[in-house]
This record gives structure tokens, sequence and C-alpha cells, in this order.
């Protein structure tokens, strides 16, 4: 008998009656009594809404002290500067996401920025006083002007758009000074159907004389909502009651017959209002009138049944495999001498004697992929070396050609065309100079001896001084560089001269690669969720692009795109060749940082220039100096 019968046939069937019994008993036999179970399962709804929200109270203070703290922001509201304070707030409230509602208001109580987020999710402006200064929730701390005051939180009505909304305000800080109010919102018409989704019942939320005011029952319009509401006393008596929740009684709803729970709403110690919780009264099926006894103790001995014969199934089969479980296990630890000798004529068998096989072909793989290995690491110190000790020698005659050649053009100024060929020797000492650097610079990386020596830098002073050193060939090549979006970022703790590097071969390559009339565009953002937070720069072109099976390989030395005979002589020329050495530099200072450097693609085609984007990400936080 085979082992897949072995272990299939008897506990398939044995499987098949457990499932059928079992499921009939819970089904029908266990259930308790209807009523006892909705109530329970309406407690366990209530309990999970009331946690929901406080969740959702922790959600609104993060957001409320991530915009409160956001750089300048506090200054801007306190010195009651609108404009600065929505430019500052709007990017800061959209990148933090989940709040629906944010309002600032100056220290003397004007309402400097109100956004909302409409039914579609576009942000939209409020420019008018919605009287959010005296809301209960604003006006105790505009009175006490304590920046340590504790969050408020209310639900309440915005007027710019007639939405209920789920508010909480916290005092805002400029150098310990108050500086204002921030609240942030959430409409309850998007929580409620998260809510029914996470606990399985309907919910309905009361205003504060009892009218119903959002529900995922029906249809949700008025006349719902007017059969729902409930009396201002009624409301009192929920909202005041010592209970968790308050059992309501049974209705009818479009035919449907529904249970309910009330209880307060209620986040730390401020109790907002009234919500319940709602199940249909069949939701649990009724219990069966047949003994469950019987079917409780067949079930239980069907069970004994296959716990029986499930373990002598499971000794016959364990044993080999826990060979060979422990034998895998060792050779994934590196030793790979260990064998199974499992010897059974079954699947086992075969399999343990094919594991015992393969593991002998791998160690004698192992071995032989360790000796090239070890040629390779070699090869590639004998390279490095090579590379700096060549870049060391062309030093010395390279610049005694450059400065002859210098002389030769002051000298020959008088004489077009020897001074032609002077500054033609120059130019192409010059090229052979920045080849010879970029070897060095890569030796430098690969033998780990890069030095860092870090300050802050704005990157927007970076590009702008890289940019310069291509004013000539962009105006030669008709190419636009827009840097403008760079200003405002963080600085960074950087070297600035490794730094000007990094862009001076990424903007080069844009260049080389973009035919005459495109444009490179420079933008950049601050990533203040990652840990360390980071500042990341794209460098986007109208070039060529890059094929993806290219794009692997771009970042390492000697790597090139395209055909590199085909190329154009000239490092700013279109399709200019090059060493193919600048990436591998971008990356190697890039990872010395810390950072993160990737290319993005749509891929290659020089008719429609899908162009690429160079991403560039450091991290903000000082660091020590590091030497590598």
């Amino acid at each position: 008998m085979s082992i897949r019968l072995k272990v299939i046939l008897p506990f398939l069937i044995l499987t098949v009656v457990v499932a059928m019994i079992g499921v009939y008993v819970v089904t029908r036999l266990v259930a308790n009594n209807l009523s006892d179970r909705l109530t329970n399962q309406l407690l366990e709804s209530g309990h999970v809404v009331s946690d929901s929200f406080i969740r959702q109270e922790s959600g609104h203070v993060e957001t409320a002290r991530s915009i409160a703290f956001y750089e300048g922001l506090a200054q801007a509201v306190s010195e009651k500067d609108g404009e600065k304070a929505y430019a500052l707030a709007a990017p800061a409230f959209i990148g933090l996401g989940g709040a629906e509602n944010l309002i600032l208001i100056a220290p003397d109580g004007t309402e400097l920025v109100h956004l909302y987020k409409d039914s579609q999710g576009d942000l939209q402006r409020v420019l008018e006083d919605t009287g959010a200064n005296k809301s209960p929730i604003v006006a105790p701390i505009l009175a006490g002007r304590n920046v340590a005051e504790p969050p408020h939180r209310a639900l309440g009505v915005n007027l710019a758009n007639d939405e209920v909304y789920y508010y909480t305000s916290l005092p805002m800080s400029n150098n310990g000074r108050f500086a204002g109010v921030v609240i942030v919102g959430t409409s309850i018409k998007s929580i409620i159907p998260y809510l029914k989704n996470i606990t399985f019942a309907d919910i309905i939320i009361y205003g504060g004389k009892g009218q119903a005011i959002a529900t995922t029952l029906g249809a949700g319009d008025a006349a719902t909502l007017a059969e729902l509401s409930i009396s201002e006393s009624e409301y009192q008596l929920v909202l005041g009651t010592k209970e968790e929740f308050v059992v309501g009684n049974n209705f009818k709803l479009d035919g449907r017959d529904y249970r309910l729970l009330r209880g307060p709403l209620q986040v730390g110690n401020d109790r907002l209002g009234v919500f319940a919780v709602v199940l249909s009264s069949d939701f649990v099926l009724q219990s069966g009138e047949e003994s469950r006894s019987t079917y409780i103790k067949l079930f239980a001995v069907v069970m004994v049944f296959v716990i029986i014969i499930g373990f002598f199934i499971s000794r016959l089969i364990t044993r080999p495999l826990y060979s060979l479980v422990n034998t895998s296990q060792a050779i994934a630890g590196g030793r790979l001498e260990q064998r199974t000798g499992i010897r059974s004529r079954d699947e086992i068998g075969e399999l343990a004697v094919t594991f015992d096989d393969m593991t002998s072909k791998l160690e004698e793989r192992t071995n032989e992929l360790e000796q090239i290995n070890e040629q390779l690491r070699k090869m590639n110190r004998t390279k490095t070396n090579f590379i700096q000790i060549s870049a060391h020698e062309l030093r010395t005659p390279l610049t005694l050609i450059m400065g002859y050649s210098q002389m030769l053009e002051q000298d020959t100024k008088n004489n077009p065309e020897l001074l032609k060929l002077a500054q033609g020797i120059l130019e192409g000492s010059e090229r052979m100079t920045d080849i010879v650097d970029s070897m060095l610079d890569v030796s430098r990386i690969d033998s780990k001896a890069l030095v860092l020596r870090k300050v802050s830098i704005g990157m927007d002073m970076v590009i702008r001084k890289v940019g310069k050193g291509f004013d000539q060939a962009l105006c030669d090549r008709n190419i636009k560089l827009d840097a403008d979006e760079l200003k405002g970022l963080p600085p960074v703790f950087a070297d600035p001269e490794l730094i000007q590097k990094v862009f001076y071969h990424i903007i080069m390559n844009a260049i080389k690669f973009t035919p005459d009339g495109g444009s490179i565009k420079l933008t950049g953002r601050y990533l203040n969720g990652d840990v360390p937070p980071q500042v990341e720069v794209t460098v986007a072109d109208t070039g060529i692009g890059i094929d993806p099976v290219a794009a692997k390989t771009i970042f390492e030395k000697f790597g090139q795109t395209g055909e590199v005979l085909l190329h154009s002589s000239g490092k700013t020329k279109f399709k200019g060749g090059g060493p193919g050495l600048g990436l591998a530099i971008a990356r190697g200072i890039v990872d010395a940082h810390g950072g993160h450097i990737r290319v993005e693609s749509p891929g290659h085609n020089e008719e429609t220039f899908p162009g690429s984007k160079f991403i560039v990400s450091l991290p903000v936080e000082k660091t020590v100096e590091t030497e590598l």
C-alpha cells in the first residue's frame, strides 16, 4: 500500500464523517438560548464599537500632534499668517491621511485654516469663518492658553458641508508658548461602515436630542433616521447610565425584526453621545429539539477513534520524516556530509535516497563553488589594485600634459590654428583627468576607504552648484533644467563634495541620453514616516529611457546601456560615451551615507522618448562622522 493511500484514505473518510457530525452538532445541538446568544453578540459588538472610537481618538491625537509640530506651522498660526499656515498645513494634512477635516485657530480665536475632504477625496478649503472657535472643545483651550492641555473631543456638525464629524482638539505650542488650536475630524459617515464591517452589526449614532444622525440600516435616508430616533429623555437616560450598555426593545424596520443595544459613546472621561448596535433577530439559529446528549456522545466517540487511528498512522509516517527533517536542518546549517540513513521501500525511502544523492552532489558543487569564489575574489582584488595603480600612474603625465597645454594656450593666443590645437589637448586631458578621478573614486569605494566629512547641507544649494557646471552644455543642447521644487526641503547631514559628485554623474547621464530640446526636472520630498526620516530627490528626464534588463546592471562598474561602440564622443553629447563608472560611484557614495538610489523607466525607445527617473534618498538626522 502506497504512502498516499496510507495517509489520505483513512483520514479523508474520518475527516468527512467528523466534519459532518461536528457541523450538525454546532449548528443544531449546541446553540444556547436564542435570546442569550443574540444579547451576547450585541454586547461584543458594543465593545468593539467603543474600542474602535478609542483607536480613532488615538489616530486623531497622533495626526493633530504631527500637524501641530510641523516645522514652521505653529509660528505661522501664532502670527495669524493664514496663507503660510495653509501652504504648510495642506500637504501635511494630505500626507498624513486618515482624518478628513482640519481646522487651525489662532490664539485670538481667528479661524485661519479650514480644510476638509469631499466625497471624492479631494481637498477643499473653507474661507469663511464657521464659528469653530466657539465650540466646547475649543473655547476652554483658548481661554486657558495652556500648551499642556489634554485633548478635547466631541461630535459636531461642520457648517461648511453640514456633515457630522468626530472631532479632537489640541493646543499648539511655539517654543513653549501657546500658538493656537488644531482640530482634527473624521466624518461619522466614514466611520460607521468600517464599524459595521468589524462588528457584523448595524450601527446607529444619536445626536444630542436623541435624533438619529447616521446609520447603516436601510437606505440611511431622512425617513429611516426619523424612524430610528429616540426621545430626549431616553437619550439622557442612556448617556447618564452607570451601566456599560442598555438593552433596547425589539423593533421592526422594512418588514424585518431587530434587537438593539444602546450605550454611551465614551472616550477617556468624556461622554460624547449615544450609539446603538443592531442585529437581526434571526442572527442566531434556533436550537433544535432533538436529544443533544446522544449526538455529543457520538461526536466524542468518533473523535476518540480518529485520535487513536491518527496516532498509529502518524507514528508510521513521522519516524522517517523526523530523520529527513533533522538531516535537512543539519545540511541547512552547513553540515553537508550528513545523510538520512533511511532504507524503506515506500515513497519516503525513495525520497530519502534521492535526498542523500542530491546532498552528495550539493556537497561536491559547493566545494567547487568555494574554490571558484576564492579565485574570483583574488581576481577582483587584482582588478581593484590595477585600477588604483593605473589611476595614480596616469595622474603624473596628465598633470604635465595639462600644464604644458595651458602654457601653450597662453603662448598661441595670436595663432588661431595652434590655439585650437592647444585647447583640444587641454580639453582631452581634462576629460582624461575626470576618468582618472572616477577610477580613484571606484577604487576607494571598493576598498572601503571613502572618507565622509559630513556637514549640514541644503539639497537645493547642492543641485544649483552642480547645475552651473552644465550651463554651457544645457545651452548647446537646448535642454531645460528645472530644480525649483527643491526649495523648502530640510537639510541633510552629508559630505557636500561627495553628494555633488552623485548628482553630477546623474545629471550628466540625463543630459547625455536626452535629445536636444528635451528637459530635466528635479523634485524633492520629505519622507517623515521612514526611520530615520529621509529626503528624496528625483531626477526625471525626457530621454530615450532604460531597458529593464539594462536597469539591473547600470549601477555596476563599467555598466553601459546600449552598444558602447555606437555612442558618440563627448561627455554631454547625445548618447555620449564614458567609462561606465558614474552610477557605480553614485551608488557607492549614497550607500556610504546610509541612503538608497534606484532607477525607474518604462523602457528604452528612441522614438517616443519615455524618459527615466533616478531617485536618491538620504537620511536627515545627524550621525557621527564615519570612515568606510
